[in-house]
């Protein structure tokens, strides 16, 4: 999930806490944050069907680039703004952390791993956050009953991937989890660092301008690697072109 729709999570939470009329309808909330949860979980199973055609890291590439090259003249006609260089940093960083380490590790990872155990392993990306909100300078120190989700989220994730003796389920790539790992921690560093970072007042923008950063930073790393040579598109297949299509227009 990237920074901008867990932006979209806590506004929807501040308002039904401040809307007696929503939080008197609990299953408009609950189908809300089921239909958050279906588009992004769906994600997953685009990004397999896209490596099938795609090298893994221009997956990522296209699909954000090509968001940000439309989203961004919109929203900058729309919102009238100028971006300051500093809030050209932060989206750099943060399109660096969300987008070229985070969802590039998990287009890199899903040649590995199944994408239901890669949704279940970037939904770490929680914990993550509040260990690193805690040890940031200045952090937040979590309530006690927090710790304990942390400990018990950490030994479920150990049971999930560790030995078949341990978790009673067959071995998962460990090259995969571990793309996996770091890119959920380079996701949840991001999505702190884009709370305290200088982002674009209007978070649409921010998303666009993060976007372009993260798109060019993937095409460039799928250059170097030897991606972009090995990509043909005279056999991508049309159901990775339909996933393709699909990762563009549900980025944001």
């Amino acid at each position: 999930m990237s920074a901008s729709e867990l932006k979209s999570v806590d506004s929807s939470k501040a308002t039904t806490t401040h809307d007696p009329h929503a939080s008197s309808n609990p299953t408009v909330l609950l189908a809300a944050f089921a239909a958050v949860y279906v588009i992004w979980g769906s994600t997953f199973l685009a990004i397999r069907i896209g490596d099938e055609s795609f090298p893994p890291l221009l997956v990522a590439g296209i699909r954000h680039l090509t968001f940000g090259l439309i989203a961004f003249p919109i929203l900058l006609w729309k919102t009238k703004a100028r971006p300051t260089w500093a809030e050209w940093r932060a989206t750099t960083v943060t399109g660096f952390l969300l987008l070229a380490m985070g969802n590039g590790g998990v287009c890199l990872a899903e040649e590995r791993v199944p994408s239901g155990i890669a949704a279940l392993l970037v939904a770490t990306v929680s914990l993550w956050m509040v260990l690193i909100d805690w040890l940031r300078p200045s952090g937040v120190r979590p309530v006690p009953r927090v710790i304990v989700g942390l400990v018990l989220g950490f030994a479920g994730l150990a049971l999930l991937v560790g030995p078949k003796e341990l978790g009673g389920s067959g071995r998962i790539d460990p090259v995969g989890v571990a793309i996996l790992g770091v890119g959920s921690f380079a996701w949840a560093c991001g999505s702190i660092y884009a709370k305290h970072g200088g982002m674009p007042s209007s978070p649409l923008l921010g998303s666009a301008m993060q976007s372009l950063t993260g798109g060019l930073i993937l095409w460039i790393v799928g250059g170097f690697t030897g991606e972009i040579g090995a990509l043909h598109l005279a056999t991508v297949s049309t159901r990775s072109w339909i996933a393709i299509s699909y990762l563009i227009f549900s980025a944001r």
